[in-house]
């Protein structure tokens, strides 16, 4: 048996000596493989050496050729230059002969002007001179006018401006006969066939209304009731709507007095409504007027609503709604103003519609027209001025707020619009049974016309007929001819519209008759 310590020593050799075998292979391999490494890099050195020599051959070649072409179109462009270089030469050389010859021809121009103004102030020289030998010719001859004639000059002249002015006034009036009857002709043809048809086209009802509103009772018996104990009902009643509860001798009716016809028209509801319910007290009185107070707050709202439907204008402003409503219980010479700003809004899109302008617009003004009367009688100023601040705040267009505030001629109407409302305003306002006036109105409106017209030179006698719509004027012919009967009828027509105010329209004739009598004996 060999000993342990002997084995383990020819294992330890065993082991060293393969680890001594391995690395001198690996050493061997890696030398190997450094070689070969290093001969394919000499390889790929000397294949780039030949690569980049003949890039360098070929970029060079390149180059030089690029050179030659650049050398070529240096030259082109070069010999192009050359040429226009030449031309603009030979242009400058014929614009010097040219300006050469124009200095040649200026010089004698200058020279021919020298010599003519010298002729000129030779021949005002002379001119003056004869002037002055007609100036004293002048005098002498004007010195023997005088002399002859025992006339001064400045009177003469004053005779001769007298006779042209006269002559001039006669001219004129003519004149303004001729074109005036010219116009009248075909403007009255034509305005009355515009006129006529919208009237043809749109005809509505005329409704008078009165400041009293009178209330049908069941009997007798219920005025008692109305009046209650010592008369606090009927003081309630009055107090809480605004209006006068007169009971008098008429059988079975109560009449309603008040300015107002909404507050009228709120205490009418409301007394027929206690009387429906039987139940009259003071109380109940406030109860009920509230309560119709905004019922019919409510239907004035759908009333302006309804009308803005009908005429299909669309867009307004609620409260220029409710306006229009509250024109229901408003009225104007007895004429209803809601009914009337409904019947210019179709007469005035009638005759939009003839003269081809803006139809919707000429409707929306007519509607709007008289919405200052809805609340005139609260605000300062004419309804006109008020109507036209209202629509500007409810934003209507600066056509419609002109138009309203010119219906009446308070602003001069600058538009087509305008004009056609203001026609239409007159139009519905004048229909016989549109609108009643008080007698004391009428009389003195009549007084103030005939007036007018005596206040004229030359006028005989005047005469206001047709419910004072024409005024017949008649003149002395001495003193009036023909021309001036025209030119009188005119300055009339002016002062009348100046100074009174009228619905409608006045016809102003003024009759010139000459009169020979002779008697036979």
């Amino acid at each position: 048996m060999q000993d342990p310590l002997i084995l383990t020593g020819g294992l330890v050799g065993m082991v060293l000596a393969g680890v001594l075998i391995g690395w001198a292979l690996h050493v061997v391999f890696t030398s190997r493989r450094v070689g070969s490494a290093q001969q394919r890099a000499s390889q790929l050195l000397e294949e780039a050496r030949i690569e980049s020599e003949k890039l360098r051959t070929k970029a060079l070649a390149e180059a030089q050729e690029e050179i030659a072409q650049q050398e070529k179109r240096f030259e082109r462009k070069l010999e192009r230059r050359k040429i226009e270089v030449d031309r603009t030469e030979q242009k400058l050389s014929k614009r010097e002969s040219a300006l050469d010859s124009k200095f040649e021809l200026l010089d004698r121009r200058e020279q021919t002007f020298a010599r003519k103004e010298k002729q000129v102030e030779e021949t005002l020289e002379a001119v003056k001179c004869r002037k002055t030998e007609i100036d004293e010719q002048h005098k002498e001859i004007v010195r023997r006018c005088e002399q002859v004639s025992g006339v001064t000059a400045d009177q003469a002249k004053q005779l001769l401006l007298e006779s042209l002015e006269a002559e001039l006034t006669q001219e004129s009036a003519r004149a303004i006969r001729r074109n005036e009857t010219e116009v009248r002709e075909v403007s009255a043809k034509k305005a009355r066939q515009i006129i006529t048809l919208a009237i043809q086209k749109y005809a509505a009802e005329q409704v008078s209304e009165s400041t009293i509103s009178v209330v049908n009772l069941p009997s007798d018996e219920v005025k008692g009731r109305i009046i209650g104990r010592e008369g606090r009902n009927i003081r309630a009643l009055e107090a809480a709507t605004g209006c006068n509860i007169i009971v008098d001798d008429t059988p079975e009716a109560v009449v309603l007095s008040c300015f107002d016809p909404l507050r009228r028209e709120v205490a009418r509801f409301s007394l027929e409504r206690l009387l429906s319910d039987g139940r009259i007290h003071p109380g109940r009185i406030e109860d009920i007027v509230q309560k119709t107070e905004k019922e019919i707050m409510e239907s004035i709202r759908e009333l302006g609503e309804q009308t803005a439907f009908d005429l299909g204008i669309h867009g307004l402003h609620p409260e220029a709604i409710r306006l229009i409503g509250r024109l229901k219980y408003r009225t104007s010479y007895g004429q209803n103003v809601l009914k009337h700003s409904i019947e210019v809004a179709h007469l005035a899109k009638i005759m939009a519609a003839e003269l081809e302008v803006d139809e919707s617009l000429a409707k929306r003004a007519g509607l709007l027209h008289d919405i200052g009367k809805a609340v005139s009688y609260e605000m300062e100023g004419t309804h006109a001025k008020i109507g036209a601040e209202l629509a500007k705040k409810y934003g209507e267009s600066s056509a419609v707020v002109h138009a309203v505030a010119a219906h009446h001629a308070e602003e001069e109407p600058r538009t087509i619009i305008a004009v056609l409302v203001q026609a239409a305003d007159a139009i519905s306002a004048a229909r016989p049974g549109a609108r009643r006036e008080t007698l004391e109105t009428y009389i003195k409106r009549l007084e103030q016309l005939e007036s007018i017209a005596d206040s004229f030179d030359g006028v005989s006698k005047s005469y206001a007929i047709q419910a004072g719509r024409e005024i017949r004027i008649l003149v002395d012919p001495v003193k009036v001819n023909d021309d001036q009967a025209a030119k009188m009828a005119r300055d009339i027509t002016k002062k009348v519209e100046s100074e009174l105010e009228y619905p409608g329209q006045i016809k102003v004739t003024v009759l010139r008759e000459v009169r020979s009598v002779e008697y036979a004996k």
